[in-house]
């Protein structure tokens, strides 16, 4: 990363992330930075709140206001923040357990209301902070510390499950498209309504270690025989998909109207009825 980019966007003085080598979080969390930058979005009108796990660590490094919040509640303080002051650009860092799990409640319910908030989900299959247990995120049959003998949940694919919810923005990348990444990132943070990203994350010292897909340089690797377009998968059945992770646009709508629109249209008419 460019030095004047790490001096603008980064506290130095939180440095280093507690992130393993060769965790994913380092790749997201500079595709985001180098979005930011190129939106030229203000520092001081820009918001950045997270829950808690290793993805959400990543506000402690970022030179903004942000908001470092309870497990699963991120989006509900996020949305809290978009209420009072629609205007500002309000971004949720989150992982599969945090958003998914305790968090799936919100999420869902941000996707419906169709509020403008980024959330940017760093998935890396699995509960990495406390140690590695299995998430709603791990492909079935994969080796964590609470299924030692395979997962045997079916996992939810975070884009079908935001799309069919509501999100009129939803896309999936990987750390190893991080071009690709930001540019998901970008279209995210400026569409007006719920956009969601999933960012197909690395943690090689537990879901990969369990899973013997080497060190951190060959389970990035590894994706590129994963790794399917949408385009691509149109053309391929379901059993060629198996085992595949589809990335791309999956949604990018302008149909529905925006949450904090229909609540100020609503003061509005208030307003009016009082008055008239």
């Amino acid at each position: 990363m460019k030095d004047n980019l790490y001096e603008k966007y980064l506290v130095d003085s939180a440095m280093p992330t507690m992130w393993c080598p060769g965790c994913g979080n380092g790749i997201v969390l500079q595709s985001i930075i180098r979005a930011v930058d190129e939106l030229g979005l203000d520092q001081d009108r820009t918001v950045f709140v997270s829950g808690i796990g290793c993805s959400s660590r990543a506000v402690n490094y970022l030179n903004f206001d942000c908001m470092h919040t309870n497990h699963g509640r991120a989006i509900a303080f996020a949305t809290g923040i978009k209420m009072s002051d629609p205007d500002l650009k309000v971004i949720v860092l989150t992982g599969d357990g945090d958003c998914a799990s305790i968090g799936g409640n919100h999420l869902i319910h941000a996707c419906r209301r169709n509020i403008d908030l980024t959330v940017i989900c760093m998935n890396n299959s699995n509960y990495g902070m406390t140690g590695g247990q299995f998430s709603p995120t791990t492909p079935l049959g994969s080796q964590t510390k609470t299924s030692v003998y395979g997962s045997y949940e079916p996992p939810f694919d975070l884009c079908e499950l935001t799309a069919s919810a509501g999100a009129t923005y939803v896309a999936r990348a990987a750390t190893y498209l991080p071009v690709q990444m930001k540019e998901m990132i970008k279209k995210a943070i400026m569409h007006h309504g719920l956009s969601f990203v999933d960012c197909a994350s690395d943690c090689p010292s537990l879901f990969g270690r369990l899973n013997r897909r080497g060190d951190a340089g060959q389970m990035m690797l590894g994706w590129k025989d994963r790794l399917v377009s949408v385009k691509q998968a149109e053309t391929m059945s379901r059993e060629d998909l198996e085992g595949k992770v589809v990335w791309g646009e999956f949604v990018n709508s302008s149909e529905r109207i925006e949450y904090t629109d229909v609540y100020r249209q609503n003061i509005a008419r208030a307003k009016e009825s009082v008055n008239g």
